[in-house]
């Protein structure tokens, strides 16, 4: 007779229960499986539908790697083990060469020479971090921090609101199934472990990605990295060179020039960085899921037909929601990331200028990667939902070049001393507008400084053109020195 009080005598163990039995033990998986059959859902109907092995040593073998995934992932939302093995495979994917000693010579003499080109076309000093070549893994070693601290309020935000939604939907079952979807349930251990999983995954594939594409640190906009150095990646400037009728040592030097001048750039503006990092991080913590959806799209589910759980997987189940907050915080991401596009590209047009015959052709292949959609933005979509608009670049290079041209670099660069004086999202519409503005509110400051120092050296004051009758004014003692009690002399 079995001792399975849930199976029947001879029946094999299914797909599905074997795996709940590996994620939930056993006295927890055989309430699940109960739960699960009450409910009128077959496990060997869900274990067809996920295409779970049907041979038991393969079932086993899939079984104890998520074991072993899941074991790794710790209490964070995103599993950070499986993220930075995933993101150094896909770094590596097709080869990631091995920086050699004459690649590292060439990319730190392009950056020297850059810092001498920049001295004449910005006021902002050399960052004096480490100037680097790095490999694809060095990449993804050196930026994972900052990823991890955008990516985890976004993860946190999903992870709950699907816990919200599992335990919604335990309200139509049995009893034991909804003690099993509590907060301390193993049902809601496991979601856990399965999302930290996921997203770990998500971020591993587009942190790699991105290591295959990314010039350097700042090829997002933002510093991904907390120190000063400023890096190249040698392997990837090269396949970006590659097809282009350009020198390969104009391409590794119009790069290099971009990459000083993001150090430069952060290095200098000590509150840029803090800045741009926390209205990303801003967004990423009021993300909201759409849970009324989710639930429409799990209640729907059939789980015996494949196809409806790939099109609910692939059409909205996970449909964010944007609040007031997030979009105002939008735009000003977008345009933040838009000036500093828009002076590094300002900037290293006037430093390159004289030197490099392909400069304005490079600056244009740029411009076009941006404006298609490249890596930056889509690695923004797939960690944070941010949809960046290129557009913006466009302009705010326009107005960093009339700046240029009407104050000059200095009164350009000065506007970086404080956040309050960056242009706003308006301004940044009108180029022309923006200048003509601080050109007057700089003219009336002037007229402001030039009437306080006329009172307080005295000249023309109030009373002057009065005849001096030797009193000091009524009450005033004649002859009598008050020189040193009025408060307009000081």
């Amino acid at each position: 007779m079995s001792t399975d009080p849930i199976r029947s005598e001879g029946e094999e163990p299914d797909g599905w229960e074997e795996l709940l039995r590996s994620m939930l033990g056993g006295p927890a998986a055989e309430e699940a499986i109960r739960a699960l059959r009450a409910s009128g859902v077959d496990p060997a109907a869900m274990s067809q539908a996920a295409g779970l092995p049907t041979d038991r040593n393969q079932l086993m073998l899939m079984i104890s790697q998520m074991q072993q995934m899941l074991a790794s992932g710790g209490g964070d939302p995103v599993n950070w083990r499986v993220a930075h093995d995933l993101a150094r495979q896909t770094a590596h994917a097709g080869g990631d060469p091995t920086v050699t000693a004459s690649e590292a010579q060439q990319v730190r003499q392009a950056m020297a020479v850059a810092d001498l080109w920049l001295d004449t076309a910005t006021e902002l000093g050399p960052a004096g971090g480490a100037q680097e070549a790095w490999s694809r893994a060095d990449w993804v070693e050196r930026t994972m921090p900052t990823w991890k601290r955008l990516s985890e309020p976004v993860a946190a935000s999903v992870a709950a609101a699907l816990a919200d939604v599992v335990r919604s939907q335990a309200e139509h079952l049995p009893p034991e199934a909804q003690a099993m979807t509590a907060d301390a349930g193993p049902v809601q251990g496991m979601l856990k472990q399965l999302g930290s999983a996921v997203f770990g995954m998500q971020v591993g594939q587009a942190v790699g990605t991105l290591a295959r594409e990314a010039f350097g640190p700042t090829e997002t906009g933002l510093p991904l990295v907390e120190d000063r150095a400023a890096a190249l990646v040698p392997a990837n400037v090269a396949e970006f060179g590659d097809g282009l009728d350009v020198p390969t040592d104009e391409v590794r030097m119009f790069l290099a020039v971009r990459e000083v001048a993001h150090a430069r750039l952060f290095a200098q503006v000590p509150w840029l960085r803090a800045h741009l990092l926390g209205i990303v991080e801003a967004y990423a913590r009021e993300i909201t899921i759409d849970v009324e959806a989710m639930e429409e799209a799990v209640r729907g589910i059939d789980p015996t037909n494949p196809e409806q759980l790939r099109e609910a997987l692939s059409g909205g189940v996970f449909a964010l929601e944007q609040s007031p907050a997030q979009q105002a915080a939008l735009v000003r991401l977008e345009t933040a990331l838009a000036l500093v596009e828009g002076w590094v590209q300002e900037v290293t047009g006037k430093a390159v200028a004289p030197h490099l015959p392909h400069a304005v052709a490079l600056q244009e292949m740029l411009r076009r990667r941006r404006a298609a959609g490249g890596p930056a933005e889509q690695t923004f979509a797939t960690l944070v939902g941010l949809e960046l608009r290129p557009r913006r670049l466009r302009e705010a290079a326009a107005l960093w070049s009339a700046l240029d041209a009407e104050r000059g670099q200095a009164e350009r660069d000065a506007l970086w001393s404080h956040p309050d004086l960056m242009p706003a999202p308006e301004e940044l519409d009108d180029p022309s507008g923006f200048v003509a503005g601080r050109k007057a509110a700089r003219a009336a400051e002037e007229d402001v400084d030039a009437a306080l120092a006329a009172i307080l050296d005295g000249d023309d004051a109030p009373g002057d053109d009065a005849p001096d009758d030797g009193s000091d004014g009524p009450g005033g003692v004649p002859g009598e020195d008050t020189q040193d009690e009025d408060p307009r002399r000081d």
